[in-house]
């Protein structure tokens, strides 16, 4: 086990290494000036030169990514283009929101993924599962994006019972000592804040949760319908028990294992979804964050967005698969 975590460590800082490369190379050879977009009207050839070096935009590629990579090892991501304010800062105080928000997503996925393939697992070949087969396909046609707009329509517009744009509401007294405002509301027992901040995040949440259920219901009620053949499973209906216990209890513990892994490497396409749905719902995340830096082509607010991305898929899936050998006794005794 040791060695396996070992080896999946200098596999994740090889990963880091090529995508922060591949990133710095890419973001300075698409067009566009970010330094002329900066310059007030009038500004001449001079000035444009004076912030080209400032920035260290007047060196090679070569010499620029040593610079930015030298600085990222002392914890310094640069300063963006656009705010004069640290990288790290900014993408560290996004972070949180874009965090609450996947993760909420992520358990509205797995609740709901689990109690449909449950269901259709109980309920077999029958109609319950042709009905649910049928709403796992067109939850998982439709893009997060679409989910987005459905549900800005119906809960937005026609019955307005939640909000559509932001965080929290702008008029509440806000007493957050840090950027989990989600927890920090519960901690401090100011459910009244909590109230607020769900009622932002939930249409935004189950955008984003609608597909992810629709694959975890699929692939979790394909696992159930494997294990409910084991031998196992048919000693425990010998013995009289239900079959919604013999589900439950006997043949749920092994089908999960491969939902497992999925949630894990999905968790990680589901934070990067976020970006558009964020903007969609102007939700004050990192993805949204993303999407201005990229448009003011804000060069050094993008490496530490993107690296930052790439830090969390790649924790992720680490974590999964150190569970996934924990939990699997096969690979724990190999």
């Amino acid at each position: 086990m040791l060695r396996q975590v070992i080896l999946r460590l200098a596999t994740t800082l090889v990963t880091l290494l090529g995508v922060a490369v591949i990133v710095f190379v890419v973001i300075r050879v698409v067009p566009g000036n970010p330094v002329a977009m900066m310059l007030p009207p009038g500004a001449g050839p001079e000035d444009e030169a004076r912030l080209r070096a400032l920035y260290g935009l007047d060196k090679s590629i070569g010499e620029q990514f040593l610079i930015w990579a030298g600085g990222v090892l002392q914890g310094d991501f640069g300063t963006s283009i656009t705010t004069r304010q640290p990288v790290a800062g900014l993408v560290l105080g996004r972070l949180p929101a874009t965090l609450e928000l996947s993760l909420m997503a992520l358990v509205i996925a797995v609740v709901w993924g689990g109690i449909v393939a449950l269901l259709g697992t109980r309920f077999r070949g029958g109609r319950t599962e042709a009905a649910i087969d049928v709403g796992n396909g067109i939850a998982l046609s439709v893009p997060d994006f679409l989910w987005g707009l459905v549900l800005i329509l119906l809960f937005g517009v026609l019955w307005p019972v939640f909000h559509i744009s932001g965080r929290i509401s702008p008029s509440l007294d806000l007493p957050f000592v840090t950027n989990f405002y989600l927890i920090e509301s519960v901690v401090r027992l100011r459910f009244d804040l909590w109230w607020d901040l769900v009622s932002h995040m939930l249409m935004p949440a189950l955008a984003l949760a609608f597909p992810l259920a629709a694959i975890i219901a699929q692939l979790l009620k394909q696992s159930l319908k494997e294990t409910m053949h084991l031998d196992y499973v048919t000693l425990a209906r010998t013995k009289g028990y239900s079959e919604t216990r013999v589900i439950l209890r006997e043949a749920l513990r092994n089908a999960v294992l491969p939902t497992l892994t999925l949630v894990g490497v999905q968790f990680t396409f589901l934070i990067g979804g976020t970006v558009i749905v964020e903007r969609l719902f102007s939700y004050e995340g990192l993805g949204n964050m993303a999407i201005d830096a990229v448009i003011n082509r804000d060069l050094p607010l993008i490496q530490g967005i993107v690296i930052l991305f790439a830090v969390i898929f790649t924790a992720v899936n680490l974590i999964v698969d150190l569970l996934y050998a924990v939990l699997n006794p096969r690979l724990r005794h190999a």
